[in-house]
């Protein structure tokens, strides 16, 4: 049996609006089952999950890991798409209660198998930590929005000198669309989109599993340019072009402006569009087609206005950097406070618990085959 493919995104990020989740999307709440692991640091839950989606992968099943953008080595949640079965965690700052308790949502509790007594020992300390993990959060998202502002500033020179041509970037557009989509068949009349982030601003600065959601697909538009040249306002309107035309879509958000979408796939095509920037530049594949917005604009030629282009985005690029020190700095403090949870936990128990989810998830997949 071949091993499944693996897929990793972020459900949630770290961005210049603070924490944002996109948790509702991870699997709809009409899923065959999925699985809510509540408990504190260090408990388990991201191992929970990690070895059933490494053991479902190796049975043959693609596997998806939604990852955590505050701590680069735990998971937030795992999927199994062909059985339509989710695991999450369940924990603050993406809290997920179950909104069809029973019938599709159960919760599995790790502090069923810790000494409450040992914790309370502790209890002090803990409470330190926490209040100093919020304290060091702030500050990482208060640069963050400066981060925000900063690169709004150099995406703003080519609208407000009049050098982005709003006329020849509405035929690339549409000469873009007509690509994709001439002659396809709908294929809903409810189109879905899906919302994600596939970068991150993580401790280890920003991280992206792009080519893990897009390297799989048969074809990638590439669209390379300067910033503020309209590159995620040409995603965002193909994103609109191709529910109007009846397909579902995987909505890639910007890791630091949520509000902006960074890369569109349509599944059913086959076909992705990626914004190749920094972070997440990408290398065309044999195939690719590569479209440059900077044919929409005409070069700035006054120095002081590029000088001023420049030093914004050096402060963006200074701001970013001391909010990665600041979520790197509360990983140390979360990982201070998991030794407090660590040696209170019976790991044992929680492993015999792991196989019976994994026993109930294989089973699922049996019916799901017999159907």
């Amino acid at each position: 049996m071949a091993k499944g493919r693996l897929k990793k995104v972020f459900p949630g990020g770290n961005t210049g609006q603070g924490f944002y989740s996109f948790y509702d999307y991870i699997i709809d709440q009409d899923a065959t089952r999925i699985f809510v692991i509540k408990g504190g640091p260090g408990v388990g839950k991201s191992t929970f999950m990690r070895k059933i989606g490494e053991e479902m992968l190796e049975r043959g099943y693609d596997v998806e890991f939604h990852c955590c953008s505050s701590d680069n080595g735990s998971l937030d949640g795992v999927v199994i798409p062909a059985i339509r079965v989710a695991l999450l965690d369940g924990t603050a700052p993406h809290v997920v209660d179950p909104k069809n308790p029973g019938a599709v949502d159960e919760i599995i509790h790790l502090g069923d198998h810790w000494n409450e007594e040992g914790l309370r020992a502790h209890k002090k300390e803990i409470l330190a930590l926490n209040r100093e993990i919020g304290r060091l959060f702030r500050r990482a998202y208060a640069y963050l929005a400066a981060a925000h502002l900063f690169l709004e500033e150099v995406r703003s020179f080519y609208q407000e000198t009049g050098a982005f041509n709003v006329g020849a970037f509405d035929r690339l557009v549409l000469d873009l669309a007509h690509a994709i989509f001439t002659g396809r068949e709908r294929q809903s009349d409810n189109p879905r989109a899906r919302h994600l982030f596939a970068t991150a601003i993580t401790p280890d600065g920003p991280v992206s599993y792009l080519d893990t959601i897009v390297g799989r697909l048969k074809k990638r538009y590439i669209i390379n340019g300067d910033d503020g040249t309209g590159k995620t306002t040409l995603v965002r309107r193909l994103l609109e072009v191709a529910l109007m035309r009846g397909f579902d879509v995987e909505a890639y958000h910007c890791a630091l402006d949520p509000k902006r979408v960074e890369h569109l796939v349509v599944p059913a095509l086959e076909i992705a569009v990626v914004n190749s920037v920094e972070p997440h530049y990408y290398k065309p594949h044999n195939g690719d087609e590569v479209v440059d917005t900077m044919t929409c604009v005409k070069q700035l030629t006054d120095e002081s206005i590029q000088e001023e282009r420049d030093t914004a985005r050096e402060m963006y690029r200074r701001c970013l950097e001391e909010a990665v020190d600041f979520l790197q700095r509360a990983k140390k403090t979360h990982d201070e406070m998991e030794t407090y949870y660590i040696p209170q936990m019976n790991f044992a128990e929680i492993e015999a618990r792991r196989q019976k989810v994994l026993e109930r998830i294989l089973a699922l997949a049996r019916n799901n085959q017999e159907k």
